[in-house]
């Protein structure tokens, strides 16, 4: 679906960013991929990776609405990626989360109107189910602008959808890297914030793949959430450094123990398919009526018993095998 379009980027430098361009350009023939950040090394760099002939770099901010205006004319597709993600600096930082993760929501949205683009797939994160951090906040409001926009967009065509995903293996906001770096660097122990924590653990691949399989499943509305498993702190830090002892250090400012995906709160609105569940909105969208349990390429699901849940800390565990294994797919 993605041949002769155009597919714009929002922080597209960062490490799904990157995947997704390889993966676009790999299977299909795209008219163009827009890269939208404002990091104009990081474009460089990117810019020596791939270079073909379909690919743009746009320097902007997603708080600027007039630049974004500018940037998705006679887009097809958008994948909104930019956000303020580290939960400490968002901690301390509240008004620059709030400006980049709900302003930037916001222009992202109405820059899509405006343009008339065809889908919009926001991506978002399981700490925004029952937030405890602002990081987690600022995603569910920028969540819920992305559902109630289908109801912006009146008869216009665009339509939005999101998917809420776990912690990435390998990216950039992930531990693994750090741990890594503490090896290297001689550690002879690595910090754990606690020995119960548990978090949702996806590939860059996965990941990639789902979301671009989405685009084909959307009516507007979802938020899209996978099956996948999850990975104990402990197992993981074993799986990197079977040697070295464990500090615990206490959780971060706005950390969980175990993070959740589907809160129970949501189980009325809440569809198990095969490989993913869909959280459907709890608003009327007044253009048009979708049955939910039927999406467009043909998959069935059917509502949860009220009250599920889907928690890290009730999931299926990787093993430190599985964890060497996912480790090793990330590097790929």
């Amino acid at each position: 679906m993605f041949n002769d379009k155009v597919i714009f980027i929002s922080g597209g430098t960062g490490s799904f960013g990157k995947k997704y361009t390889k993966t676009l350009l790999e299977r299909y023939k795209p008219k163009k991929i827009i890269i939208f950040s404002r990091d104009e090394l990081k474009q460089y760099e990117m810019q020596l990776e791939f270079n073909d002939d379909c690919m743009r770099y746009f320097l902007g901010d997603v708080r600027d609405l007039d630049r974004l205006k500018q940037a998705m004319q006679g887009v097809d597709y958008v994948i909104h990626g930019a956000a303020m993600k580290q939960v400490p600096a968002a901690e301390y930082n509240p008004m620059e989360c709030i400006k980049t993760n709900i302003t930037g929501a916001e222009n992202i949205i109405s820059a899509a109107i405006f343009n008339n683009v065809d889908k919009v797939m926001a991506l978002s994160t399981d700490k925004a189910a029952n937030p405890v951090n602002l990081y987690g906040a600022t995603k569910l409001a920028s969540d819920k602008l992305f559902v109630a926009a289908n109801n912006m967009a009146g008869s216009c065509r665009t339509r939005f959808s999101v998917v809420r995903y776990g912690n990435v293996v390998g990216s950039r906001g992930s531990v693994v890297p750090y741990f890594k770096r503490l090896i290297e660097q001689g550690a002879t122990s690595l910090p754990i914030t606690h020995v119960d924590m548990t978090r949702f653990w996806i590939t860059l691949v996965n990941g990639v793949d789902f979301v671009l399989k989405n685009f084909e499943r959307m009516a507007g509305g979802e938020i899209f959430v996978p099956k996948i498993p999850s990975a104990r702190i402990v197992d993981l830090a074993k799986s990197l450094a079977p040697d070295l002892e464990h500090e615990i250090i206490g959780i971060r400012p706005g950390e969980k123990i175990h993070e959740i995906m589907c809160p129970s709160d949501d189980s009325f609105h809440t569809i198990e398919f095969d490989d993913h569940y869909v959280i459907t909105p709890t608003i009327n969208l007044f253009e048009y009526e979708h049955d939910y349990t039927q999406d467009k390429i043909g998959g069935k699901g059917q509502y949860v018993e009220p009250g599920f849940e889907y928690s890290s800390g009730a999931n299926t565990f990787l093993s430190i095998d599985k964890l060497k294994e996912y480790d090793e797919f990330s590097e790929e």
